[in-house]
Parts: C-alpha cells; structure tokens; sequence
C-alpha cells in the first residue's frame, strides 16, 4: 500500500480507494461536516494543537459531536504509517459521527500566484467554521481561472476585501508600510499561518478593492501554500513581488516551523 494512498475512518486505517461513507451521510448529502488540513514536515505534524482547537471551535458552531483525543490520534496513525513523508493530512467530521484522515500531496508553490477578485457574499451563520460547504469558493476559484487568472480573491458587494478560497491575503499598501491583513470582524477565516505573520509585525486592517489596487507587494498565505507571492491582482503587475518584507515574513514563518519540529 502507497503511503500516499491511505485513509483511516473512524480509527481504521485503508487504502484510500477502499474507504466507504454510507451515502445516508449528511455530511455527504448536505456538506454537514467540518474539516481541518494539516501540514506534514518530515513525519511531524506542525502546529496540530492549532488545528484541532478550530476544528473544535467548527464542530461547537456547527453543533457537531466532537472527539479531539479520536481525531489526534487518527492523525498520529496517519503519520506512524507514512515516516518522514511530507504531506497533508485532510480530517473531517460528518454530521454522522465519522471521523474521515485522509493522506495528500503537498502542495509544491514554486511561483508567484496571479489573482483575480470575484465578488463573494460570506454566510454570517458560518462564521469561524470550516465546513465541507465550499462549492462557492470552488466555484471562484473556476471563475477567476476562466479569465485568466491564478486563483480567486473574494471581494464583497460593497468592495471590502476578504480572502481568497483557501487563503488569506495581506497587502503593503504604501511603499513604506507593511503587510496588513484584512481583521476576523470582515469575517475572514482565524488562519493559522496568518496568525503566525500577524505576530511576526503584520496589522489587521480593513482593505477596501479602490486601496488593494493600489498595493505595492501582497502574499497569499495558507497552510498549503505557507507564504506564497502575488504577482498580479486583476491583470495589474505588482510593484514589487518576493521583496524584502515578503522575505521576511517567510523567514518568520519557516521559524515557527523550524522551532515546533525541534521541540517534537
């Protein structure tokens, strides 16, 4: 069995391709489950607790049974599994109880990403949550392909800026300021590597579309893609793109990562 190849449901491990989930499922049926993705460095989790602790935070909003201890330690089997392997692990939780590890491929960002903003109206009832409910920003993300562009960030009615589908944004708007990131009341989602930038100097500020025009640098930010530069936003080139601040919040990143796989 490929250590690329398995899944564990409820607590069993499989080869992905023999995983079953009863179709009366309203996880399946209505997307009523939550999810997590976790990034996998050389056999260790990063920043497991970080993760479980908002997919409990999704399962409480949700009204979803929650086992935190089962969930870790589906993770930790995933891993035992796969030594050494730098992956993704994708946990999910139905609105049935199944708890659903399933190995991927980690994502490889070796360029820069090209944006095109998509208007996008976020569900106040999903505040805070990831929900298996992303058919909308999949479907930006198509769109934004459609013309041309890399990936989707999803802007409001009113020209407040969000995030992307399966990112958070952050912006120099100025030459001589630094990276703001839009703040948790516009309803973007608590991102754990955005959190990881704002402690290393970046801002939480609203940015309106007429303000993001106008950026000098912006980096898309996620637990797959870690910290990946912009090189366009609707067809306008950058200013500047991977410059020194870019770097930086790169370097601060990565010691995060160095600094939690040393302690284990």
């Amino acid at each position: 069995m490929s250590v690329a190849q398995i899944a564990i449901i409820d607590g069993h491990i499989v080869p992905a391709g023999e995983a079953r989930l009863p179709i009366t499922d309203e996880g399946l049926v209505r997307g009523d489950a939550i999810f997590e993705v976790i990034r996998v460095y050389d056999g260790t989790p990063f920043a497991l607790s970080e993760h479980l602790d908002r997919m409990a935070g999704s399962a409480a909003n949700l009204r979803l049974a929650f086992d935190r201890d089962a969930l870790e330690a589906d993770t930790q089997a995933l891993v035992h599994a796969a030594p050494h392997l730098s992956c993704m692990v994708r946990l999910i939780v139905t609105r049935a109880g199944h708890r659903i590890g399933i190995v991927e491929d980690r994502r490889v960002v070796d360029e820069p990403v090209t944006l095109k903003t998509i208007t996008y109206q976020p569900s106040l009832l999903l505040d805070q949550t990831k929900s298996v409910s992303y058919a909308a920003n999949m479907q930006a993300s198509r769109l934004a392909q459609e013309q041309g562009a890399g990936e989707a960030l999803l802007v409001t009615p009113d020209g407040t800026v969000l995030e992307g589908p399966t990112f958070s944004i952050f912006a120099r708007l100025a030459e001589d300021g630094g990276f703001v990131t839009p703040p948790l009341s516009d309803h973007v989602l608590d991102s754990i590597t955005r959190r990881i930038l704002i402690a290393a100097g970046a801002v939480e500020q609203t940015i309106t579309a007429d303000a993001l025009a106008g950026a000098v640098e912006a980096l898309a930010v996620s637990t797959a893609r870690e910290v990946q530069p912009v090189s366009a936003i609707d067809g306008r080139e950058l200013p500047v793109v991977g410059g020194e601040e870019s770097v930086r919040m790169q370097q601060a990143f990565r010691s995060r990562v160095d600094a939690d796989l040393a302690a284990g």
